[in-house]
């Protein structure tokens, strides 16, 4: 599906030909011919991309063509970027003075060398870009359109949802779970509870609602929530349960010895209760021998750990009290969370777009992410006629594989506008159960260009727009205001933050082949060839310089703020002499100043240089 991406990409290529700074310096040149010519074949491109796009499901000759043009886009993006770029340093030079017009004023020498540069640039671009169409007109592509879909209006109470007070069937389910916890007071060894089920039935939903019971809050002096996911390190576990039971940074070796030690100090005199969230791990070896002794002869006596997963398997490891298995929801529970969310945008609840409905429900067989995500896409869709439409797609959820809630989940992300497309997909660069900041997203976005304004609303009113409609559609979750420098230059503002659940960033990954970390690269032994959003972590330089193999396209460069250790200040800070970041557009480096030259930071939206 990562070409679906490819569309809106030339689009905003195209438009950037257009723009009226760059067309003042490419006449400026006399290379404004050259900058018609360019457009002209990039509108030509888009009208058969979208039949390009259908054609390259079984077409490989077609699909490598658009990994081409892919290419050049880009290549063609850096090129117009340069002109716009040359247009605004000298209109910034010029400042506001009235005797010369906006970049009137320029030596000969400075022009004339420009010129003599970007002329090859733009002929280069050209060359490929005009073999690409020829080799495209052999394809016996059609015109078509563009396929926007569309957008809700805004919505300005979506950052304050309380999810909490909108969840449906899971009443009992609180009420078991909490009981069996309360019902541990009097084991004096702590007891694990496992919570499994299918992927999209709401284990992380439930576990909040208990961890949230008042109940529970009174009963348990030490409340902990911890998001395991694919990383079952043993270091890492222990070292953020300390840091929860703290709420101070961990500074200790990874020493496990001195490690267990400092969390039965911190531990040792409360009765606990420590949520251990999507846990994958099927080793037991690893949870009885490694995990299991540590955090299991802590804490006072009714302590507890309550586990989230999907296999039965896992479940049957860690347990010492019987799992609780999620089941899916009945078919009137169904109902209710699918019309909380299909009905609510001004959709009338027709008769028969009720009929509809029901049936659309009915194929989601109880998944509550399912229902939320159709009840979403739904809420767009006032008439009759859409609704059949979509009743129609191959939505049925497959129960019981990996992937099962994928085929609505991607129905969902198809129905998305273009510019939502982008922003979704771009979330894939972050890793699993990773806690994003809404602001620096948006920043992230649009430093990209992959929100457009409309006439209406800024960039960033843009963006808090898109946000809004990702939440609503539940590509985007778990939001929540937070007050704390770790998100903010200043403590004294909130913020908000939020995760992705991890079908969706299972569908993230899928729909885009942009994004990579580090690690993934020296894992898979692969260059940063057609990455173009990048996640550093904890990497020697040398091996970092050894992904890189002449010039790069990376757009995005990011660290997270936990991996801010001694050698990687110092390698971040040569990171720009050494490796040829040319066509950088972000980068996030907290906590270290880097300096780029001209050269390297001429297409450097955020940080604002």
């Amino acid at each position: 599906m990562a070409e679906s991406l490819l569309f809106p990409l030339v689009r905003g290529v195209a438009s950037k030909a257009t723009n009226a700074l760059v067309q003042t310096v490419t006449r400026m040149c006399g290379l404004d011919d050259d900058r018609q010519t360019l457009e002209h074949h990039l509108l030509a491109v888009e009208c058969k991309l979208v039949n390009a796009e259908e054609m390259s499901q079984t077409n490989g000759y077609v699909k490598s063509w658009m990994e081409k043009l892919k290419a050049v886009a880009y290549e063609a993006d850096d090129v117009l970027d340069e002109f716009e770029y040359e247009a605004l340093r000298r209109k910034s030079q010029i400042g506001n003075s009235t005797s010369c017009k906006v970049l009137g004023y320029v030596t000969c020498c400075s022009l004339l060398l420009f010129r003599f540069a970007m002329s090859k640039k733009l002929e280069a671009v050209l060359g490929k870009i005009k073999e690409l169409v020829e080799e495209m007109n052999t394809f016996g592509l059609e015109n078509s359109g563009s396929r926007e879909y569309q957008q809700h209006p805004w919505r300005q109470t979506h950052s304050k949802l309380d999810e909490s007070t909108k969840i449906f069937g899971r009443g009992d389910d609180k009420e078991g779970v909490v009981k069996l916890l309360l019902d541990q007071q009097d084991q004096r060894m702590v007891q694990v509870l496992p919570i499994f089920g299918m992927g999209g039935l709401g284990k992380t939903t439930l576990a909040k609602m208990v961890y949230n019971d008042q109940e529970v809050k009174q009963h348990f002096e030490l409340k902990m929530w911890h998001c395991v996911s694919e990383n079952f390190d043993v270091i890492a576990i222990v070292k953020s349960i300390i840091e929860l039971a703290t709420n101070e940074r961990c500074d200790l070796p990874d020493n496990i010895e001195l490690l267990q030690k400092k969390l039965d100090e911190v531990t040792g005199q409360k009765r606990f209760l420590l949520v251990l969230d999507d846990v994958w791990n099927e080793e037991k070896r690893m949870w009885d021998d490694e995990l299991k002794p540590i955090l299991c002869s802590v804490g006072l006596p009714g302590s507890v750990i309550v586990v989230t997963c999907r296999s039965k398997q896992v479940a049957s490891i860690m347990a010492t009290i019987k799992p609780h298995e999620l089941a899916f929801l009945s078919e009137e529970d169904s109902w209710e969370l699918f019309s909380n969310k299909a009905f609510s945008d001004g959709v009338e609840e027709q008769l028969e777009l009720h009929t509809i409905g029901r049936r659309i429900v009915n194929k989601c067989e109880g998944l509550p992410l399912a229902l939320k995500t159709m009840g979403g896409l739904l809420s767009s869709k006032k008439q009759v006629d859409e609704w059949k439409a979509i009743e129609e797609s191959n939505i049925g959820a497959n129960v019981g594989g990996k992937y099962e809630v994928m085929p609505i989940l991607k129905l969902s992300y198809k129905h998305l506008s273009y510019e939502m497309k982008q922003c979704f997909a771009f979330c894939a660069l972050f890793r699993k159960d990773y806690e994003m900041e809404k602001g620096m997203l948006i920043q992230l976005w649009m430093a990209n260009g992959f929100i457009q304004e409309d006439g209406t609303m800024d960039l960033t009113q843009k963006g808090e727009f898109i946000f809004h409609e990702l939440v609503w559609r539940s590509f985007l979750q778990n939001t929540k205001e937070v007050l704390s420098s770790a998100y903010s230059v200043s403590s004294k503002y909130e913020t908000v933050v939020f995760k992705m659940h991890d079908l969706m960033h299972d569908l993230a990954r899928d729909v885009s082949n942009e994004c990579a970390t580090i690690r993934e690269l020296i894992k898979q032994k692969a260059l940063v060839k057609n990455v173009r959003h990048l996640q550093m972590s904890r990497v020697k330089l040398e091996k970092i310089c050894g992904l890189f193999d002449g010039r790069t396209s990376v757009r995005t460069l990011l660290a997270p703020s936990r991996i801010q250790h001694r050698f990687l200040h110092q390698d971040i800070k040569r990171l720009p002499y050494l490796l040829p970041f040319v066509s950088l557009r972000a980068l996030r480096w907290q906590s270290v100043r880097v300096s780029f030259n001209v050269e390297n930071a001429k297409h450097l939206r955020f940080p604002k240089t």
